[in-house]
């Protein structure tokens, strides 16, 4: 009976997506809906399994820990890239790699929603509701601002569209930016340092990595209006988080919304928890049930197919 462990399971719901009892004749799974204290932790408590479901990248799968755990076989992961997989040490050890399909509209949905909450001053005004207060602040509009996005790309191109139905100017930058696309969605072409300095509303919308590691800094956020928000759906270290802080904590820029996180999940004593003008959300930009539907059952599917011999969905190939 091939040993599974499911992990990154927060909200405690891998068993409304997976039957269990169904699966029980197969497989023994086990459920974390914790993160490990540290790798060496990692390693005590996953030695003994074949096999790891992971949900995106919430856990590291570094060489270590692929080398130290020596029964493990397969890895299936939510979504068919994930940065936080050693793929050329999963692939020396021959444990096999797969991934899933995603959706994509679930993180453009969020974004808007993220720059819906900064506009109209969403969340100050929920929290002074709930305080008996009435109107306590004026919001702006989005009609005619500018939207800078970093990376036009899938979830970017999804999110130009919807900036242009606001009636949005969108203007586009990335290092590899199409430039039919940006023709193709009416969207600008311009420099980082243009994008910079003109940007209302300023989008991340690029992969992570070292490429992109600490994209915006200081000296960026000086360039920003003092007026412009920051969202950042994307991957964290995309934005210098010691840097983000400082900019908010001393109005360089007006706030930012955020999803993603240096380190996730978020310490409970981070800073960026205790600033007035920040949106922040636990990495719900894939989460959706009609995502995690796809994730479970297609990551059970894997392992039945690498079981039987024909794997499907190879990432490691």
């Amino acid at each position: 009976m091939l040993k599974v462990a499911i992990l990154d399971d927060y909200q405690n719901v891998a068993q409304e997506f997976v039957d269990l009892k169904k699966l029980s004749g197969k497989y023994e799974i086990k459920v974390f809906s914790e993160p490990f204290e540290n790798e060496n932790d990692a390693i005590q408590q996953l030695k003994n399994f074949e096999a790891l479901m992971i949900m995106r990248e919430r856990t590291q799968i570094t060489s270590n820990l692929i080398n130290n755990l020596k029964k493990l076989k397969y890895i299936a992961t939510s979504g068919m890239r994930n940065k936080a997989i050693d793929l050329e040490a999963a692939k020396k050890k021959k444990i096999i790699v797969t991934g899933t399909e995603i959706n994509g509209n679930p993180t453009c949905e969020l974004t808007w929603a993220l720059i819906l909450g900064l506009a109209r001053n969403i969340k100050t005004e929920i929290d002074n509701m709930f305080q008996g207060y009435w109107q306590t602040t004026v919001g702006i509009e989005l009609k005619g601002k500018i939207l800078g996005l970093v990376g036009l790309g899938r979830v970017g191109s999804q999110v130009a569209k919807i900036g242009k139905a606001f009636g949005m100017q969108v203007m586009a930058w990335s290092e590899n930016l199409n430039l039919d696309k940006c023709k193709e969605l009416d969207v600008l072409p311009c420099s980082k340092e243009d994008l910079i300095q003109n940007s209302d509303f300023l989008s991340i919308h690029v992969q992570g990595g070292e490429r992109y590691k600490d994209c915006i800094k200081l000296p960026e956020f000086d360039k920003m209006k003092k007026t412009a928000f920051l969202i950042n759906t994307s991957r964290g270290p995309i934005v210098n988080e010691d840097d983000l802080i400082i900019a908010l904590s001393t109005n360089v820029i007006a706030g930012a919304g955020i999803d993603v996180y240096e380190k996730e999940p978020l310490p409970a004593d981070h800073k960026l928890r205790f600033l007035p003008n920040v949106l922040l959300l636990p990495h719900l930009g894939y989460v959706t049930v009609e995502n995690y539907s796809i994730f479970f059952e297609q990551m059970i599917e894997n392992l039945e197919a690498c079981a039987n011999g024909k794997p499907i969905r190879v990432l490691n190939e």
